[in-house]
């Protein structure tokens, strides 16, 4: 049975037997916002863009890669955006600009692929963010996404084979009325892996202020 990941929440990765978790899958899924138009007689659909970006430190809380969207254009003060880390141990599949029109297809719209056992030694720490894109189209907030979620789980982006933990962001009451979420981490702890879900949402209308934050406040 998944874990209902909350707020503050520190798990070991070990699977049901005992065996590791090494190989999984961070995804964030959504759905496209319907609004009633014309007293209700027709409904538009508004796209939403979330984006789902991790950013890798070293035991001291200085960076050593990132993963966010090559899309963003945020001049010389923060690196470009891209998919795939250093040491090939995270990737990203591409940034979702609708989420789900049609209906939750069972599948996330952004995924970061992880292998452990690719991670640079010298890294100590991952730690996963989300935002929602700053654009005319949806000027809302987490609570007004359908079924936003983030989960670990087994699998391939085109296949989920057993979730580990999931983290329901649209009924978080914390996630209210916020637009940047610092979803979890992973960290290195005697040798091991291990996660805690921080769950700290914050008003951050771009991305480079939730990047600021995360390497003020969640480095170490």
């Amino acid at each position: 049975m998944a874990i209902r990941l909350e707020k503050g929440q520190r798990i070991n990765l070990e699977k049901e037997g005992g065996a590791k978790l090494t190989e999984f899958c961070v995804g964030c899924n959504w759905g496209a916002v319907k609004e009633k138009k014309l007293l209700g007689l027709w409904e538009k659909t508004v796209d939403v863009d979330l984006d789902l970006s991790c950013l890798m430190f070293d035991a001291d809380g200085k960076i050593v890669d990132h993963i966010w969207s090559p899309l963003y254009n945020m001049g010389p003060s923060l690196p470009h955006g891209k998919l795939t880390s250093n040491d090939g141990a995270l990737h990203h599949t591409g940034d979702d600009l609708t989420g789900d029109t049609d209906g939750d297809d069972g599948l996330d719209n952004e995924i970061i692929t992880v292998n452990l056992q690719k991670v640079s030694p010298v890294v100590n720490s991952i730690v996963f963010f989300l935002n929602i894109y700053n654009n005319e189209e949806y000027s809302g907030d987490f609570s007004g996404i359908p079924y936003a979620t983030i989960r670990m789980y087994e699998g391939t982006p085109k296949r989920v084979k057993s979730v580990f933990a999931q983290y329901d962001v649209s009924t978080k009451e914390n996630c209210a009325g916020k637009r940047a979420l610092v979803m979890g981490k992973l960290y290195k702890r005697e040798g091991e892996w291990r996660f805690a879900a921080i769950g700290d949402a914050f008003e951050d209308k771009v991305i480079a202020y939730t990047i600021a934050r995360v390497i003020r406040d969640y480095s170490k």
